[in-house]
């Protein structure tokens, strides 16, 4: 059996056990994890002594020709991936979309630290940390400095015999390869979240069938139309390389091998040659450090994001996007991606989407960046040793066959999309069907104003006495308090009213409160304390006995979609002159927009629903907490939240105590600081804030649970 038909096999096995066994397949991760650092372990020797070693024995002529020449190569493969990844929106059908609240929306980005990722001021520690640019930078330094040391033979003699040792201990390692594949295999079918895959079937399919275009013809075509090497052989040569970067999704483990293969083609061009061998050995793992094809296809995922948010990145911005890609590409996407998202003023928290697609993108892009790193190879080498060729008819075939595919690829995908995949807008479903996190205590709910019991017993002693605890909440205050599709009221101070009662012993009643009456309702008993997202002001500090603050929230505008961009900073929206904006009827904090916006109209909205249903159409923004307004905005996907800059303008939250009870109060202050401490805040605010598990996690679907029921 070939080893080709091996891997074939480990990785189908691996596939049919995740599909059977569903996460219990996830048993087989350390045995995928340990595998793929066992090629991790040879690469950084070999790039080091391989860079060393090629570069030490050029000439000064030849280092030049072969930096110039494979910097050709790479800047051509760069214009051809920005075209194919400026071609994945062609596909996008018209959606509606929002988004819970994220934490990066306030979080303002570190710069991307280009120097300290490629100058290497300890090369030890680069090594240790795995810090591949600097590892090479260093490499590259030294085997250049070694071109004109005397007696460099004796060096050159150690490194050549390293060479040839790390490459066969790689060899030994990838006799394992069957084997680890199919751990892979198992863990990635069996803990496949369906659901979140299938909310990006559209980008999944988009960037799948755009990357095999590209690894499958474009770029071995490319090397076919200017080297006399055939596409066919250089996938068939390569293929275990490619199927192992594809499945570990890792290009790293590979290049070696990649460096192997290169050599084999271009062995045949020229043998008995050692010119390929000591080239291939220099320009795959250089080529490593640059942004490779599969990198740069992703930035397809911006304008993805940027379609589902409904924030499109307009074609005028594509060469910014570009720039802006192959600089911060240098380094990891997982710090590209966020601050590409926040340069183009898409919502942070679609980052999370990006992480979703890693599950297939990385490995179908791992794929492309293997046959990008072999095009480099055989592109540059045959540049160099003068088997470029350019053949007008060959190239003018090649450009043709790959414009028909291009056209076919994307007009059928775009078919398929608005034909049969293009998604509903679901996300208001979501929000409405929430359910508490903990079980709850028995409670009532009542949704019109009754009058206060008539006592003088102060509320602590009264909770006890009746065993009910009465909290006030005011309707609608999304994400804080509201009733979802059953019926009943959740949000994230009612999970802690729920809490609370438990902590307490008793039972719950919630009544309707008043912003306008809050103090007076309190005041006569109506209730024992109000949980339902009420802001801090120096009005409500005079007027109401106020608990410890227990959360922040922070101060945003709710825009129109198209206008997001129009209020990202303070000064830019004071520039814009006389606005009408609406807020909350909260004297404190429509002062503080008077401040902030000196020329707008503020005006006050006690009915923010009234507004987003469109009554006010004169109205260019809506004051709202960034909070607030995402979970507004799963219910009117048609708007924004926007957090203007530069600082973000935080606003405490507290629940004001029924008829100033300092004995409540403090309860309340020590039940807060034990919440904090025990977890329960931080669970309810990913939970109802962040939209995390919004939807009630369901098994995930396998053969012996849902096919054969083995198991529950």
């Amino acid at each position: 059996m070939t080893f080709s038909r091996q891997i074939l096999i480990g990785l189908v096995s691996g596939i049919l056990t995740g599909v059977f066994f569903g996460e219990r397949a996830s048993a087989t991760a350390w045995v995928a994890d340990g595998f793929v650092k066992l090629l991790q372990m040879m690469v950084l020797p070999y790039i080091t002594v391989s860079i060393i070693a090629s570069l030490g024995s050029l000439k000064p002529a030849e280092l030049r020709t072969l930096g110039l020449r494979t910097a050709a190569v790479i800047g051509g493969l760069w214009i051809v991936a920005l075209t194919f990844a400026f071609l994945v929106p062609l596909t996008f059908p018209s959606i509606q979309s929002a988004s819970f609240f994220s934490s990066s929306l306030v979080e303002r980005r570190q710069p991307f630290d280009f120097v300290s990722l490629y100058v290497p001021a300890n090369p030890f520690n680069a090594l240790a940390n795995n810090i591949v640019p600097a590892v090479v930078l260093f490499s590259i330094v030294l085997g250049s400095a070694l071109i004109g040391v005397e007696n460099r033979e004796r060096l050159l003699d150690v490194l050549h015999v390293a060479k040839d040792a790390i490459a066969r201990a790689t060899r030994l390692v990838t006799r394992l390869t069957p084997y680890g594949l199919f751990a892979i295999a198992a863990n990635a079918a069996g803990t496949l979240d369906l659901q979140q895959l299938g909310r990006l079937q559209i980008y999944l399919i988009a960037y799948v069938v755009v990357a095999l275009l590209v690894s499958l013809w474009v770029l071995p075509g490319l090397v076919a139309a200017l080297t006399p090497i055939r596409a066919r052989d250089i996938l068939r040569e390569s293929q275990d390389s490619l199927i192992t970067a594809a499945i570990a999704g890792d290009l790293f483990i590979v290049l070696p091998a990649l460096t192997e293969a290169s050599r084999r083609l271009l062995a045949r061009l020229e043998p008995g040659s050692a010119e390929p061998e000591r080239l291939t050995n220099v320009i795959v793992p250089a080529s490593f450090n640059f942004p490779h094809t599969g990198k740069l296809l992703s930035l397809s995922f911006i304008l993805f994001a940027g379609w589902f948010a409904d924030a499109l990145v307009p074609i005028s911005a594509y060469p910014q996007l570009a720039l802006a890609g192959l600089v911060s590409f240098f380094g990891s996407l997982t710090a590209a991606v966020p601050f590409l998202l926040d340069l183009f003023r898409i919502p942070a928290d679609t980052f999370q989407l990006f992480l979703a697609t890693g599950v297939i993108n990385s490995r179908v892009g791992s794929l492309v960046a293997a046959v990008h790193t072999v095009t480099v190879a055989l592109l540059a080498t045959c540049a160099i040793t003068g088997h470029l060729r350019w053949q007008r008819g060959r190239v003018l075939s090649y450009a043709g066959i790959t414009v028909a595919l291009v056209i076919v690829v994307i007009g059928s995908t775009r078919l398929l999309f608005a034909t049969t995949l293009s998604p509903s807008y679901s996300k208001d479903a979501v929000l409405a069907s929430m359910q508490l996190l903990a079980d709850p205590v028995e409670a009532t709910l009542a949704t019109t104003r009754s009058p206060a019991p008539a006592t003088s017993v102060p509320p602590l002693e009264t909770i006890q006495q009746r065993g009910v605890l009465r909290v006030g909440y005011l309707p609608d205050a999304l994400p804080f308090a509201f009733v979802n599709q059953k019926g009943d009221l959740v949000g994230f101070d009612i999970e802690l009213a729920h809490h609370l009662a438990r902590d307490l012993g008793v039972t719950l009643a919630f009544m309707p409160v008043d912003r306008e009456s809050m103090a007076a309702q309190l005041d006569d008993g109506y209730c024992d304390l109000v949980m339902s997202g009420v802001a801090v002001t120096t009005e409500r500090a005079r007027d109401l006995l106020l608990s410890d603050s227990y959360l922040d929230e922070t101060v945003a505008l709710v825009v129109p979609d198209h206008q997001r961009d129009q209020f990202e900073r303070w000064d830019q929206i004071r520039d814009r002159g006389a606005l009408t904006i609406a807020a909350p009827d909260v004297p404190y904090y429509v002062r503080k927009l008077h401040e902030l916006l000196p020329l707008a109209t503020i005006t006050t909205e006690p009915d923010v629903a009234a507004w987003f249903a469109g009554t006010h159409p004169d109205v260019d923004a809506f004051a709202l907490p960034a909070e607030r307004g995402s979970a507004w905005t799963l219910r009117y996907p048609a708007y924004s939240v926007v957090v203007p800059g530069p600082d973000p303008i935080r606003v405490p939250l507290a629940y004001p105590i029924g008829k100033r009870d300092a004995a409540l109060a403090r309860l309340v202050n020590t039940w807060i600081v034990l919440k904090r401490k025990d977890g329960t805040f931080d669970a309810a605010y990913r939970h109802w804030i962040l939209g995390h598990d919004a939807t009630p996690d369901r098994p995930r679907w396998s053969i012996v649970r849902d096919v054969l029921h083995w198991m529950e």
